[in-house]
């Protein structure tokens, strides 16, 4: 009779946890959806971070363009490429905008059939500090006669809400400046990847407007004085 009563608790428990997973998912965004790449005819990426200037992988093809209805945030802490457990750094992830013609502008690369699952496999490692693989649209832009113009699907890594190095949105541009100032992590000092950043955006999207990025570039290097300490009273008034 317990045994009887345990396997039908346990198949609820199973039932409702398949049901709460599919919730999650569905809840998390309808421009998002989770990706498995294996029929795609081709394979794109989008990248909106340090993937914008120096892409680690094969490639065929590179375009500039954007996705629509999200925005770029310093939200995600690294502990690996741009920090460590003990000083962990800030990266930027995706969320969801509430303009749905909201865009993040960054560059599209496509990957060679016999390099698709060497790449994928290399980025999952990379990015395996609390990011999932999406697909979304992406806009080609500025148009091209070289190139096809047409939107198309592309994988993008987005940081989920529940990873522990998920920092969230409560803390200040100066708060996340100063967490920024002094991290290092293999892949390099933190403030270096979001001068880059801000750089490749004004060059490559002259005229387009990324509040927080450059908000937090301009707190940033008033606090840097190059040391890795800085002056960390320098607020936003300045």
């Amino acid at each position: 009779m317990i045994a009887a009563k345990f396997a039908v608790s346990l198949r609820k428990f199973k039932l409702l946890n398949s049901i709460s997973k599919k919730i999650l998912v569905n809840m998390s965004s309808n421009a998002l959806s989770i990706c498995d790449s294996k029929n795609e005819e081709e394979t794109w990426i989008f990248g909106y971070g340090s993937l914008v200037w120096k892409a680690d992988f094969p490639f065929e093809e590179q375009r500039t363009g954007f996705v629509k209805g999200f925005c770029r945030r310093f939200y995600q802490n690294s502990i690996d490429h741009r920090g460590t457990h003990d000083k962990p750094g800030r990266v930027v992830t995706l969320i969801q905008s509430k303009d749905p013609d909201a865009k993040v502008w960054g560059m599209g690369y496509r990957i060679g059939s016999a390099d698709t699952q060497r790449v994928l496999c290399h980025l999952d490692h990379r990015e395996k500090n609390g990011y999932d693989r999406h697909r979304v649209l992406f806009y080609p832009y500025p148009p091209s006669d070289a190139q096809t113009n047409d939107p198309k699907n592309i994988l993008l890594y987005v940081a989920t809400v529940d990873n522990p190095s998920f920092a969230g949105q409560s803390d200040s541009l100066e708060a996340i400046a100063g967490q920024i100032l002094s991290a290092a992590g293999e892949s390099g000092k933190n403030p270096e990847y979001v001068y880059k950043l801000a750089e490749a955006m004004r060059q490559l999207y002259p005229g387009e407007e990324d509040e927080h990025l450059f908000e937090l570039e301009r707190i940033l290097r008033a606090m840097d004085t190059g040391d890795g300490t800085g002056d960390r009273s320098v607020s936003g008034s300045n």
